[in-house]
């Protein structure tokens, strides 16, 4: 609400919209919404109001939930979220990740640049308490800010001012620490930013093998969690300590699950982080038609065969029923006259990541997959003067 007020004063016309997040835990989070939703509207701001779909119990899922539709709403609104976040918010976190053993990427805390806007991180949650009294704000305290069975709150209320009394420095000492952790975390993404790629979807990464070789266990998984953030991904321990090890010890073709839905796997050359949607990855096939768009690739009817090598383009039989799905284990396709191959040597030897692996689409003609776009064809699709057909270019979006 201090925040609230403050953009109305200072800079109103900055704000794009006011969001405000009901955590569905009780009265006073549901009356906590409604009041920055009269407030917000009497100060002539745009409105919006989310509320979860199920009652968390832990600060961990009322975080996560608040965070995913705060995004939603920045996303859709082209525009940065702003928090209230204070000093002391900070010294909690920071306290918390040192109690948890956390690395220097966690150590930085709420100093991490990123796209989440603090005014007010370099003031006191008193100082900031004041301003709300002094410009008449009204607020609800959330009632859980009293409970100890949250680590937070025992921070807040025990740890931190027993702490402060054996050292009073303490709090300076935490943030100058906090202060170098973002300053190194800020330069090891810089260094990273050079060596990943990441997918035009915005769900994939990926690093060349020679970037990652030579590093100690540690140093991988502390770069490993840089490459994650790059598609926003948080990695915690368990995921870090796996990728690290993979690093080292993977061949190619292997893979690893990771919490989330997201995955890294290995081609000849490079490691890819991906999210991978296992209820999508069934067969879903269609009907081939000319224009028709399929879960990133579109085809479309060509009259130009000069590409007789080009492998995204092919000469399909007209007197047959096409099919594009996705590639499946166990999918064969004739490879010249030495019989049968799997589709997946063919994807391996193209150099198509796992993650993509599974995304990946085969053509069929009748019943027989006659092209791979983009990988092979077989010789019932190659491109031949004279030869009729319906001549087929495949396009990638981010190819």
């Amino acid at each position: 609400m201090a925040l609230l007020h403050a953009f109305a004063r200072v800079a109103p016309k900055s704000v794009a919209i006011v969001a405000t997040f009901d955590h569905a835990t009780g009265p006073a989070a549901t009356k906590a919404a409604e009041l920055v939703s009269r407030v917000a509207t009497e100060l002539g701001f745009p409105v919006v109001v989310g509320r979860s779909k199920t009652t968390g119990t832990s600060e961990a899922e009322w975080r996560e939930a608040r965070r995913e539709f705060l995004t939603d709403v920045a996303h859709r609104m082209g525009a940065a979220i702003a928090t209230a976040h204070t000093r002391d918010d900070q010294l909690e976190t920071v306290l918390i990740r040192v109690l948890r053993d956390s690395g220097a990427r966690g150590l930085a805390g709420l100093y991490a640049s990123g796209k989440i806007v603090r005014p007010f991180l370099d003031r006191s949650r008193h100082e900031v308490a004041a301003y709300a009294r002094n410009v008449g704000a009204t607020w609800i305290d959330d009632p859980t800010n009293d409970s100890m069975r949250f680590l937070r709150n025992r921070v807040r209320r025990d740890l931190l001012p027993a702490l402060g009394r054996v050292s009073a420095p303490l709090e300076k000492q935490l943030l100058d620490v906090a202060r170098h952790a973002a300053r190194w975390r800020e330069e090891l993404d810089r260094r990273v930013a050079k060596i990943v790629r990441v997918g035009a979807n915005g769900q994939s990464v990926s690093a060349a093998v020679v970037d990652l070789a030579g590093y100690a266990a540690a140093q991988s998984g502390t770069l490993w969690q840089s490459i994650a953030a790059r598609v926003g991904l948080a990695m915690d321990w368990r995921g870090t300590e796996r990728a690290a090890a993979f690093t080292h010890e993977s061949r190619v073709g292997a893979r690893i699950p990771l919490s989330g839905g997201w995955e890294i796997s290995r081609t000849h050359d490079r490691f890819e982080l991906a999210r991978v949607d296992r209820g999508s990855l069934q067969a879903s096939a269609c009907p081939l038609a000319p224009g028709i768009r399929w879960d990133g690739f579109t085809f479309v009817s060509t009259q130009s065969a000069a590409a007789v090598s080009n492998a995204w383009v092919a000469l399909l039989p007209a007197n047959v029923p096409l099919t594009v799905r996705r590639w499946q284990p166990g999918d064969r396709m004739q490879f010249g006259d030495r019989g049968e191959r799997k589709v997946k040597r063919f994807l391996s030897d193209a150099r198509v990541s796992g993650a993509k692996r599974g995304h990946w689409p085969v053509v069929l003609a009748g019943d027989k997959i006659v092209w791979i776009p983009g990988v092979r064809r077989s010789e019932a699709a190659s491109v031949r003067p004279g030869r009729p057909g319906v001549l087929y270019r495949c396009e990638l979006e981010d190819r």
